[in-house]
């Protein structure tokens, strides 16, 4: 739907029916800690730990009201940018059960595999590399970079070579303890596989052993010539998924950073052998472009080239955020070369080529992949956006938290808010509301005072407050609050689909993107 009216500017202010809020003469932040944010986050019904009241399920989260908005918004963002933007990238839905066989073609059933060593004084189970990592973290905040650093480089040849026993050996040698019983009592290190396995079949002794898929990338190649042939694609093109993926981790911990259930946003470019390197380069800059368009600061973000390379990878490169938590990866560019292909036509033994017309030769494509893990980009955008701000008003400081949201992104678009529960207000505010409500995610609310209603809006990330008052009675104006700097101003009541149009629809983030 069109909008009304064009949205110029702020109109002077009026005078107020009610107090105004003082204007904060300065300003300082403080960022939050993880627990904050997995306070806010299941208190203001974003996350929730999945089976609540049994206690929880271990790295298994429920999203709730807002966050399921939250996450539905960043995915049609990420859709939009891929399908949208580019004609020709496409999108499909692949199934989560898929024939055994595409594991095996893929390297998944031998090679999908972590370290793993158990202390035998605590029971409990660790990720020989995370505990190197860690104990290399230590060292460095000791003041004993160089020793952490020559650490990491003995572990990172250690399995290049696939070398557990040295991995054990460096472990002791190291002094690495178990953080529970403070023993270095460890087991011998051996390979776990992350996959999940099932069983498919209404008798077990007809049942076959299918896995619940580790990634979405293979439901990608497999459909490969389907796509070629049904969409009549020419080479670049790449298909796009979003979809649910399942590991086995070892230890999953760190909140929903790492989950045993997770949601993959991925995208495989298909390219001519000999161009990988360009379109490597073109996504890894067009993927860090993304993320500064959602107004993370380039300071809170960088590219870490991997030190180990998987077994299908040419090159890879991830997006780090700067969780509370460290440096650690949101999403991964790596250029495939043709493994996945080449694997699937030997194990398939159907071709899977492309005719290159402009060469006039049929090859196996190269795939650039760019995988984006969705609840780490919503655990970066809680991280980055809890806002907890001492503002000094008349030489007095008072604290506010908010949740700074990209408002395209916001649960909640705009909030109506009646100034009283008489007089006619309720009924103009819930008529503005029905006249907003097809176009945007808004809410109505009426209870309590304005300030403790623009407070509550405020934590759960709505962008924009709007009140009815008198004198939109006499004048069709409402008040328009704006959530960060808390400014007010009068705005006609017809010209708030424009605004909102303007601020809060996904064309304001996917404008700000380049080679579009």
């Amino acid at each position: 739907m069109p909008p009304n009216l064009p949205y110029t500017a702020p109109l002077a202010s009026s005078p107020y029916p009610y107090t105004m809020p003082e204007r904060p003469t300065a300003t300082t932040h403080t960022s939050s800690t993880l627990q904050e944010v997995v306070s806010h986050a299941k208190e203001y019904g974003f996350l929730y730990p999945s089976s609540d009241i049994y206690d929880g399920l271990q790295a298994v989260y429920d999203y709730g009201p807002h966050g399921a908005a939250l996450k539905r918004n960043l995915q049609n963002l990420w859709w939009q940018s891929m399908t949208h933007l580019h004609q020709n990238i496409v999108g499909i839905d692949a199934a989560i059960f898929m024939d055994p066989r595409i594991w095996q073609a893929s390297g998944h059933v031998e090679s999908f595999s972590d370290p793993l060593i158990d202390n035998k004084d605590s029971q409990k189970r660790y990720r020989a590399d995370a505990l190197i990592e860690e104990h290399a973290a230590m060292l460095a905040q000791k003041n004993m970079a160089k020793e952490g650093e020559e650490l990491l480089k003995s572990m990172h040849q250690l399995l290049k070579t696939e070398d557990l026993v040295g991995l054990h050996a460096l472990i002791v040698s190291a002094g690495i303890q178990c953080p529970v019983a403070k023993t270095s009592n460890w087991t011998a290190v051996r390979q776990f596989n992350l996959m999940f396995s099932t069983q498919a079949g209404a008798l077990a002794e007809e049942a076959n052993t299918i896995y619940l898929r580790p990634e979405t990338a293979q439901g990608i190649f497999v459909n490969f010539p389907n796509v070629l042939k049904t969409n009549r694609m020419k080479v670049p093109f790449g298909i796009a998924q979003i979809g649910k993926a399942f590991r086995n981790e070892i230890v999953a911990r760190q909140f929903i950073f790492r989950m045993r259930e997770f949601e993959q946003m991925e995208m495989q470019f298909f390219v001519r052998p000999g161009t990988e390197a360009h379109w490597f380069d073109y996504w890894k800059e067009h993927r860090m472009q993304w993320h500064l368009a959602l107004g993370i600061p380039n300071a809170q973000l960088r590219l870490q080239p991997h030190e180990q390379l998987a077994h299908y990878a040419q090159a890879a490169v991830d997006i780090e955020y700067a969780f509370p938590f460290g440096q650690k990866e949101i999403e991964g560019i790596h250029s495939r070369t043709d493994f996945d292909l080449k694997n699937h036509q030997v194990h398939s033994k159907k071709k899977i080529q492309y005719f290159d017309p402009e060469i006039n030769q049929n090859y196996t494509p190269y795939v650039i992949e760019t995988s984006l893990g969705c609840d780490r980009m919503i655990l970066a955008l809680l991280c980055q956006g809890l806002v907890q701000e001492t503002v000094v008003v008349d030489e007095k400081p008072k604290s506010r938290t908010y949740l700074k949201l990209p408002p395209a992104l916001a649960p909640i678009k705009a909030a109506i808010l009646p100034l009283l529960k008489k007089d006619g207000l309720p009924e103009r505010a819930q008529k503005i509301f029905n006249e907003l409500r097809l176009d945007f995610a808004v809410a109505y609310e009426d209870g309590q005072s304005i300030g403790k209603r623009y407070a509550r809006q405020d934590l759960i990330g709505t962008p924009y407050c709007i009140t009815i008052d008198h004198q939109t009675l006499e004048d069709e104006t409402v008040t328009l609050r704006e959530r960060d700097s808390m400014e007010q101003h009068r705005l006609p009541a017809q010209a708030l689909r424009s605004f909102l149009f303007e601020k809060v629809t996904l064309q304001s983030i996917l404008q700000k993107l380049p080679n579009i």
